[in-house]
């Protein structure tokens, strides 16, 4: 898989991407990364790329053609499943969408940045607009990286348990059941017995339970 990230702050991106699951990725070459400097493709020597609004109003604007020439050169090099803007106004992203993204092949990423962009640009190159919820940042690079994150941990061959990214909150519509380890005491808390059973039919049949309790409890909205 290949995600090219397009954004102003391509520093802010590297650490995330350089570290824990997704460079094990990367390391195993299960997914490319490629982050591009919005800056490269300015029209001018001051390296710009945003203006003020028509009509006026606060706030800078990245402009249209940055946005188009890097697009552009991308898709000429190869076909991109889906082109994401991260946007406020974008649908939530959720784990059947993480899903579906991850048996993508080629993914365009480009991040939003002061006041938003050019909206030629979303009406005619992006195919999919995504938020990471119903809040403002400064800029699209984080849910950027939230939106990697998500999609790299399901491709086939990157956690070393294959069933653990199944097991996850929300793959089935409810949150995780409790999770223990050692030891089996602590402070005098214990760990519930049916865990140490060894009775697995009976020890899936309570996390079920679980997960469905919680969800009641903590995320109604969901069920």
């Amino acid at each position: 898989m290949r995600i090219d990230i397009i954004t102003v702050l391509p520093e802010l991106l590297e650490s995330p991407f350089n570290h824990s699951i997704v460079k094990r990725a990367k390391d195993k070459k299960l997914v490319e990364i490629h982050l591009h400097n919005l800056r490269d493709y300015s029209l001018n020597k001051y390296n710009q790329v945003d203006d003020y609004q028509f009509g006026g109003g606060s706030g800078m604007v990245l402009m249209v053609e940055p946005i188009f020439k890097i697009i552009e050169k991308l898709k000429s090099q190869r076909h991109y499943d889906e082109i994401i803007y991260t946007s406020p106004d974008g649908e939530k992203f959720e784990q059947k969408t993480a899903n579906f993204l991850s048996s993508q092949k080629n993914i365009i990423i480009l991040c939003g940045h002061y006041k938003g962009i050019d909206h030629r640009v979303r009406d005619h190159l992006i195919t999919r607009e995504i938020s990471i919820g119903d809040y403002v940042i400064t800029g699209g690079e984080l849910a950027a990286a939230i939106i990697t994150d998500g999609i790299v941990r399901l491709i086939p061959g990157v956690l070393s348990d294959e069933t653990s990214a199944l097991n996850d909150s929300f793959q089935d519509g409810l949150l995780a059941p409790p999770v223990y380890t050692r030891p089996q005491e602590f402070n005098g808390w214990k760990v519930p017995d049916i865990l140490l059973s060894g009775h697995q039919k009976k020890i899936d049949q309570w996390r079920e339970e679980q997960s469905l309790n919680r969800t009641k409890k903590l995320r109604p909205d969901i069920l």
